[in-house]
């Protein structure tokens, strides 16, 4: 154990004392929080561009105003013209476009164009359609004998809330939330894996090729350097991702200090009755959300799907030498479960007890993504202990096989073993 030891303080700080490190460690909350502040002050700040818009109303649809036009718009109504005549006027008159209503039967409303210098934006067209749509239902109450304004207080606009009953009592729940929080992490353990995983790949490969490997294990077992290896790696990810938590949780409680504009956006914007119901609403989601089962769980699987990963591709890394792409073609089907694990964890976020959700959180080689999927809604505790005991039971036997690929593969030059070949190393007798 001494001799592992010794390997993994030499993997994680040869490793941890590189400048990509350091650059990559700061870089990253520097880029997430960068891109935090732009999304909310774009998203806070109004449009400086208000578009006019000319209007020939030939069926006097809108009774010459459109009430509910707001800031983005301005809607200028243009008598005596028709299609043919204004369509070669707007322009010079400074509109950037114009709507054109024919006379049509309000059974079977068509034929409604909008002329622009330009493509419209979609926010465009679709508040014009919602104009022109609350117009013609408007015409079509009144030929009816019912009140538009009576009909707008009888329709009914309800917000489903969501409680969880909890031994601490009831909390709100808020779909949205739960489902980027399962995302946000069933995507970060792909990701981790993959990056991570590869590390001990190439980390393996260098010293092979550099014939540093012969030099080691004249002094410690190949499996000793295996694990070595995988510990002292998966210790340089924990720190990084450590770290980021740490500044970024740190830089967002500067960021009032860093964006004081960001601000006072932020409070000339609360008072806006439905901004302040959102942001509420999506505090008290996150606050019901159970914090310590998804950083214990995130934790847990992305050391067990790390393990159980790095152990195959320390396994290819020991048989490959300066090929690279031998090494791709041989890593394909250590990527394919991975993947596939993505593909599922998609669908579990929107079905967390579906078949294929249950299964996926079940099965050992796509249980850390999917599992982490599901994390924010209620899992069954055998269904969470079953997928812990098998990813340990899958680390262990994997660990044993690709032990022993590793301690072929390592000093083996001048081959380019497959992965059939590869299987009978794992699984022989001596």
């Amino acid at each position: 154990m001494n001799k592992v030891g010794l390997i993994i303080s030499r993997e994680y700080f040869t490793r941890v004392k590189k400048k990509s490190f350091l650059i990559t460690t700061i870089l990253v909350p520097l880029v997430i929080i960068g891109f935090y502040a732009a999304i909310i002050a774009i998203s806070l700040k109004d449009s400086d561009e208000k578009q006019t818009i000319a209007v020939v109303d030939e069926a006097n649809l809108f009774n010459g105003q459109i009430a509910e036009a707001g800031k983005a718009f301005t809607f200028k109504f243009i008598p005596n013209e028709t299609e043919k005549t204004f369509v070669t006027k707007y322009k010079e008159q400074g509109y950037q476009s114009f709507l054109y209503i024919p006379p049509f039967d309000l059974n079977k409303p068509d034929k409604f164009i909008l002329h622009s210098q330009s493509s419209a934006s979609l926010p465009t067209t679709s508040a014009i359609e919602k104009y022109i749509n609350k117009a013609i239902r408007d015409k079509r109450l009144v030929a009816q004998g019912f009140d538009p304004k009576k009909y707008e207080s009888i329709v009914a606009d309800v917000d489903l809330d969501n409680t969880i009953d909890t031994k601490d009592g009831a909390k709100k729940s808020v779909a949205g939330v739960a489902y980027a929080v399962s995302f946000a992490c069933g995507i970060l353990i792909y990701m981790m894996m993959i990056i991570y995983g590869t590390q001990v790949m190439r980390g393996v490969t260098e010293e092979k090729t550099n014939r540093i490997a012969e030099v080691i294990v004249s002094s410690v077992k190949p499996f000793q350097l295996m694990m070595g290896k995988i510990i002292g790696i998966g210790a340089v990810g924990l720190t990084q991702f450590a770290i980021w938590i740490i500044l970024i949780f740190a830089m967002q409680l500067a960021l009032p200090l860093i964006f004081p504009d960001l601000l006072n956006q932020v409070n000339n914007t609360s008072g806006n009755a439905e901004t302040a119901s959102m942001a509420a609403t999506a505090m008290q989601g996150f606050s019901s959300l159970p914090l310590f089962k998804i950083a214990a769980s995130f934790i847990f699987y992305f050391l067990g799907g790390y393990l159980t990963y790095a152990s195959l591709f320390a396994a290819v890394g020991s048989v490959v030498s300066e090929d690279q792409q031998e090494a791709q073609q041989l890593i394909f089907p250590i990527l394919m479960p991975i993947i596939l694990g993505f593909v599922i964890m998609t669908k579990a976020v929107n079905e967390p007890n579906s078949s294929l959700a249950v299964f996926g959180s079940l099965f050992p080689l796509t249980s850390p993504i999917v599992m982490m999927g599901r994390i924010t809604y209620d899992i069954p505790f055998w269904q969470m202990a079953l997928s812990m005991l098998l990813l340990v039971g899958c680390f262990l036997l994997f660990t044993w096989i690709t032990g022993k690929i590793y301690r072929t593969g390592i000093l083996m030059y001048g081959k380019k073993p497959s992965w059939k070949e590869m299987i009978k190393w794992g699984f022989r007798k001596s």
